[in-house]
């Protein structure tokens, strides 16, 4: 019966046919009724979107099994508003849920939203809270719509829920499921007695539309007309081509930025505009006069709030606290981290020191500085002599330029473009940016719990981590790295919020790929053996994809590594 009743609702062209085929079954049959609203629903995720719409819509078509609908819909919002479902559900399947209450909705009479109003409502309530909980902007975003739609539903008079996020393909989508196409274009998914129905009440809508198209644009008189057009000739345009606009220096100290950014005159907006626009070179071009105050403006860059509508205002903030923090890092790191964990600030706050330390950890480690090393470019053949070159000065240089040119190489090969490069200077100060933020993780503020309800942090934190892991490859501190982190996952591996778990097996690769193997062999040996066996657990168990996928990443990474360890002759 299941194998007959899969086949035939995956088959129908249509929510009509599938009446048709199945009739009233699902209301005789105990086993079909579990297949059609338990397995296909709440048990199995693959099905189409088209699949869920023709099962859907056979509930509808019947006033009998109509009741069914409703018992289903009521299911499906269990489902989706159960916070333990959203932590452990795949997000694939948590997308199906979504499509199939939206679908519910769509088929709902106005009796029935009357008689389940409440419910709705509280499901609503709860189900959002879950959602705009979880770390994943998937998951939110499927919460948004749906509370969206639900609220739509419920108030059909009175304001409704509008959240602001991106549209998007999968956005649009959801939010298509709950508007019914035209009567036109689902004549044949509907019975008889409907389809006259729908003809019926669709002839008096258009008509109603073409009146009022044609009513709509009511013919103006000439002489009002003529009014409203002569009421503007007496006034000619002043002519602004030639005027420029005032430009308001920014300071050139360090320490008139400062003055600037604590002032508090209403008078000095341009002035505050001007200088958080010039301060990051302003910083980079006077790296001994921020070493004096550098502590003091990385405060007060950090508790910086926008005073007008600065194009960009975040985005220049955070490059001058980068500059700040990477032109005198271990006082600056100590501050910023210190600050991670202390009393009275917002989480976003805590999340700008994260991408702070981040953004100048990778400046720090990389070779060519702020992009603006002066790359030696690849002579050219034909050489474009100046004006007054042939003067005594610079004869040799055009000699040699000139014979370089015609000269014919061939055991050098291509010429290639040497880099300039310089030392790392993040490998004296790694352990400042790392160590402080691995310490207090598991002590709860009155404010801040990382192990609580603040996941959202955690998550960032961890993916932060793996991050300064990565970048430390081939510095001192990075075996005792490594040993801190291995811990520090270890006491998270079992994390409900999968954003967390992500940021996890992250920290594992960045361990692998920048700690020596011989170090891990030799320093982690158990730990590494306990980590693989999770490692395992993880890629057959854990719900996430990504999560799985990240797990069998890492184990093939440790074989290879292994591999070559072998590999090389002792």
């Amino acid at each position: 019966m299941e194998a007959v009743v899969l086949g035939i609702v995956q088959r129908a062209p249509g929510a009509d046919v599938l009446s048709r085929l199945l009739g009233n079954l699902v209301m005789k049959n105990k086993k079909a009724q579990f297949v059609v609203t338990q397995k296909m629903l709440l048990l199995q995720y693959g099905h189409t979107t088209a699949v869920l719409q023709n099962l859907l819509g056979y509930l509808s078509l019947d006033s009998l099994r109509r009741t069914l609908l409703l018992r289903v819909l009521q299911e499906l919002l269990e489902t989706w508003s159960s916070g333990s479902a959203v932590k452990h559900s795949p997000a694939e399947q948590q997308l199906y849920i979504s499509k199939a209450i939206l679908i519910c909705l769509s088929h709902l009479k106005e009796p029935e939203i009357e008689s389940c109003r409440q419910e709705l409502l509280t499901s609503m309530m709860e189900g959002v809270k879950c959602h705009l909980d979880s770390s994943l902007p998937q998951l939110r975003h499927l919460g948004m719509v749906v509370a969206e739609a639900i609220s739509l539903k419920i108030n059909t008079e009175g304001p409704v829920l509008k959240f602001e996020y991106e549209e998007e393909d999968e956005t649009r989508e959801l939010k298509s499921l709950l508007v019914q196409a035209p009567s036109s274009c689902i004549v044949p998914s509907l019975p008889d007695d409907d389809r006259s129905e729908n003809a019926g009440a669709a002839l008096p809508l258009v008509l109603e539309n073409s009146e009022k198209s044609h009513t709509a644009a009511p013919v103006m008189p000439d002489e009002e007309s003529d009014a409203e057009l002569d009421s503007d000739d007496d006034l000619i345009p002043y002519d602004m081509s030639e005027d420029k606009e005032l430009k308001i220096k920014a300071p050139v100290y360090i320490r008139d930025c400062i003055e600037v950014l604590t002032g508090s005159r209403a008078e000095d907006v341009d002035k505050w505009e001007a200088t958080v626009k010039a301060l990051e070179s302003l910083v980079r071009k006077n790296p001994a006069a921020t070493r004096e105050v550098s502590v003091e403006l990385a405060k007060i860059l950090l508790h910086l709030e926008e005073k007008t509508c600065i194009e960009g205002f975040v985005e220049l903030r955070q490059r001058a606290q980068v500059a700040v923090l990477t032109t005198d890092p271990i006082p600056v790191a100590k501050y910023l981290t210190s600050q991670f964990y202390s009393l009275n600030y917002s989480l976003r706050q805590r999340m700008d020191i994260l991408d702070i330390l981040v953004l100048a950890a990778q400046e720090l480690s990389c070779p060519i500085f702020h992009g603006k090393t002066k790359h030696s470019g690849v002579q050219k053949p034909c050489i474009q002599l100046l004006s007054g070159s042939n003067s005594s000065k610079g004869w040799r240089r055009i000699v040699d330029e000139r014979i370089k040119s015609k000269t014919r190489r061939f055991d050098m090969g291509q010429s290639r473009v040497e880099l300039a490069s310089r030392p790392n200077e993040f490998n004296s100060v790694a352990g400042y940016f790392f160590f402080p933020l691995i310490q207090h993780f598991d002590r709860p503020l009155t404010t801040f719990d990382l192990l609580g309800e603040d996941h959202l942090v955690l998550g960032r934190l961890v993916h932060t981590l793996a991050i300064l892991m990565y970048l430390a490859v081939n510095t001192v501190a990075v075996t005792a790295m490594g040993k801190a982190l291995l811990e520090f996952v270890w006491a998270l591996r079992f994390h409900t919020d999968s954003y967390v778990r992500q940021g996890l097996l992250s920290c594992i690769s960045s361990l692998l790929l920048s700690v020596p193997m011989e170090h891990i062999l030799g320093d982690m040996t158990e730990e590494v053996l306990e980590t693989q066996s999770w490692l395992g657990d993880v890629m057959e168990k854990d719900p996430d994809g990504d999560c799985r996928r990240l797990a069998l990443q890492n184990l093939l990474l440790m074989e290879n590594l292994k591999k070559k360890l072998e590999a090389v002759p002792s």
